[in-house]
């Protein structure tokens, strides 16, 4: 088995790039090797800042040999009446290269079988990998020269080799060698004589290539810092996958700044560090920040203190706009900033952030009395959550939106249910984020993100496959997660209408908000349980009460008699119609109707689902007796219809937990 190697030298690949690219080149060549017949073991991709490398490990040196039936002409159109092939039947034969004894007569009709010998490997992959690059797709891709090919950055060279031996390619308008590079401070024009050296021989030359051993690289060194300083580190996925993809070679140098910045929010500093430094931030064991922090620098020597001091300079500037920027925000209480709302558009249509607090405000008052809540400090919340925008700290540090105003809120003497409130209602931050804790964060929070989701939908904007305005599918996630991990018994239906109501724009979109909020909760639970299970439970309006959704599914997970499924679709399956819901018991002819009868009154909810399902499943055997002793369609209708209201009764019981017509 064969080894192909292709590296792709380019200009720094901006970040974000990357992880697409190295996606898009695994299912590129896999999808190229399977649609070939080209066998192969493992498509193997790794890239850094300069460069994007793939190796297809176990390949066949060749598509396999394939045989193809063509079919022909009518056989008194190819033979003449000696069985003689006449000029059609010899054209035919010419054609698909094969000797007239080689073919054969099939329902009056001349074949011809045609061995195809498959292609060598070196020729498809001369043929397929430039196409393959062609095809990778990303943001602000550009020209350079005069190509007319768009990609994200120029290429400065391409290497091809399957095991010993070059392939010849042309990407762009780069033709392929055996050299690449190294570092750029490093080694340059590195022969590769085989794909088994490449790996060893950039590592020579201090390029990490492969960015699984290049991110543990940096968790190891980040913590060999931090164990110096007794500190430790909080760093996110999102930062350690952005400092993995620029950098070739990791090298951790820990800097420092002055002590007077720790008196500032503890978030603006490390914002500071890590979104805009990409910094790893030091923390003490109880969580306080220190004033150090870890720098990953593509750096090759020991010399560091230029480093140290660029560094310094940088978050210094930063850090003192920070600190410029909260003092000259808290001479003024946090509740001040509420009318400078009105000046800012929450969406077009849908009026400013102040009047998008107002209405926060009213669905805050709405939900706290479903759910049986009364505290002052909900509507005192709800009043000062959105007063951050319109400070200068979170116009110059969008992302600290809720951090900030929890830290002006103490300034100002609020109490402290009410500035948890306000940090909290933007929770959770992502899909794998905490909820919030306090009453205050989950109504004020569920409210905020029940009225941008209703406002997208009412405008048109519903997400698409490549598009989420606002962000309302993590909104949508937000509140299920949040009704669900506090066991919230709140009317998300009931919500959204009276969202609805206060928008200053109507339009009649509650079924396909409802949907998708179904459809989110689908996708959310969908690695917990099959996805049937979760379909069917949501047959019965889900909507109304996601923790008795929960509950029901659950109930069902645990596992459903396959008579009991039976016996339902066959009930679902009589009653497509509406019928007449009253039952007359005095037309009740076969005992097996009063049995049924009985049965279904003795089945009812009483708080717990699986107790329910057992009580359907146990009255499994009257069922299957009703259907084996009773004909439902009697000629006499009375009879018939009150057959039919029978089934209809148990049918609500069935309902009432999920459709096991799914199931």
């Amino acid at each position: 088995m064969s080894k192909y190697l292709l590296e792709v030298g380019v200009e720094e690949l901006p970040y974000k790039f990357i992880p697409m690219a190295i996606s898009q080149l695994k299912t590129g060549f896999e999808t190229f090797l399977v649609n070939n017949g080209v066998k192969f073991n493992a498509v193997n991709v790794m890239a850094t800042p300069r460069r994007l490398a793939v190796i297809v490990d176990g390949l066949a040196s060749s598509q396999p040999d394939t045989e193809k039936v063509v079919k022909g002409p009518i056989a008194s159109v190819a033979f003449d009446e000696n069985n003689n092939l006449t000029k059609a039947g010899e054209g035919f034969a010419r054609k698909n290269g094969v000797e007239a004894e080689n073919l054969y007569i099939q329902d009056n009709y001349v074949y011809a079988k045609i061995l195809i010998k498959g292609k060598n490997t070196k020729e498809l992959l001369q043929e397929n990998v430039p196409l393959i690059f062609s095809k990778l797709q990303g943001p602000h891709f550009m020209r350079w020269g005069n190509n007319d090919i768009k990609f994200s950055r120029p290429i400065r060279w391409v290497l091809s080799i399957l095991d010993g031996e070059e392939v010849k390619i042309r990407i762009i308008d780069k033709d392929s060698s055996n050299i690449t590079n190294g570092h750029r401070f490093s080694k340059q024009n590195i022969v590769i004589n085989n794909p088994d050296e490449y790996v060893e021989k950039l590592r020579d030359a201090k390029v990490i290539v492969n960015q699984d051993e290049r991110k543990a690289k940096i968790l190891e060194l980040t913590k060999i810092e931090a164990d110096k300083l007794n500190a430790v580190t909080k760093i996110s996925e999102d930062l350690l996958d952005e400092v993995t993809f620029i950098c070739e070679y990791p090298v951790a140098v820990t800097c420092s700044f002055d002590e007077a910045y720790l008196t500032i929010p503890q978030e603006v500093a490390v914002t500071v560090m890590e979104t805009h430094q990409r910094y790893f931030a030091l923390y003490q064991k109880d969580g306080r920040l220190i004033n150090k922090f870890v720098t990953i620098t593509n750096y090759i020597g020991s010399e560091f203190e230029n480093i140290k001091a660029g560094n310094l300079r940088v978050i210094k500037a930063r850090l003192d706009d920070a600190v410029f920027f909260f003092n000259e925000d808290t001479k003024k209480p946090l509740e001040a900033y509420v009318e400078n709302l009105k000046g800012m558009t929450f969406q077009k249509g849908m009026g400013s952030v102040y009047d998008k607090t107002q209405r926060i405000i009213k669905l805050s008052e709405k939900i706290a009395q479903s759910l049986g809540v009364s505290k002052p400090s909900i509507k005192r919340t709800a009043e000062l959550c959105k007063a951050d925008l319109a400070t200068n700290l979170v116009f110059e540090f969008t992302e600290l939106q809720g951090f900030i105003g929890a830290d002006y809120a103490r300034v100002a003497g609020e109490a402290e249910e009410v500035c948890e409130g306000i940090k909290e209602h933007y929770f959770p931050l992502n899909a794998d984020s905490e909820t919030a804790k306090s009453a205050e964060g989950q109504v004020v929070g569920i409210a905020d993100k029940i009225d941008t989701i209703c406002a997208v939908f009412v405008s048109g904007k519903k997400p698409t496959g490549s598009s989420d305005p606002l962000g309302v599918r993590r909104a949508a996630l937000g509140i299920i997660k949040t009704i669900l991990e506090h066991n919230l018994k709140l009317d998300l239906s009931k919500l959204i209408d009276e969202t609805l109501d206060l928008l200053p724009v109507k339009a009649d979109v509650k079924k396909d908000i409802e949907e998708f909020f179904v459809q989110r909760l689908i996708i959310f639970m969908n690695n917990d349980f099959a996805k049937n299970i979760l379909e069917a439970c949501a047959e019965v309006n889900p909507c109304k009460d996601l923790c008795d959704y929960m509950m029901r599914v659950k109930a069902v997970a645990s596992g459903v008699d396959e008579k009991l499924i039976e016996n339902a679709n066959r009930v679902l399956r009589i009653l497509k119609d509406d019928v007449n819901p009253d039952i007359d018991e005095t037309l009740f002819i076969e005992p097996a109707e009063k049995d049924l009868y009985k049965a279904v009154q003795s089945v009812n909810y009483s708080g717990d689902y699986r107790v329910y399902l057992a009580s359907l499943t146990s009255i499994n055997p009257v069922v299957t007796k009703f259907f084996d002793d009773v004909l439902v369609m009697d000629k006499d209708e009375k009879i018939k219809n009150n057959r039919l209201a029978l089934l209809n009764s148990l049918k609500n019981k069935y309902i009432i937990l999920t459709d096991f017509s799914k199931l």
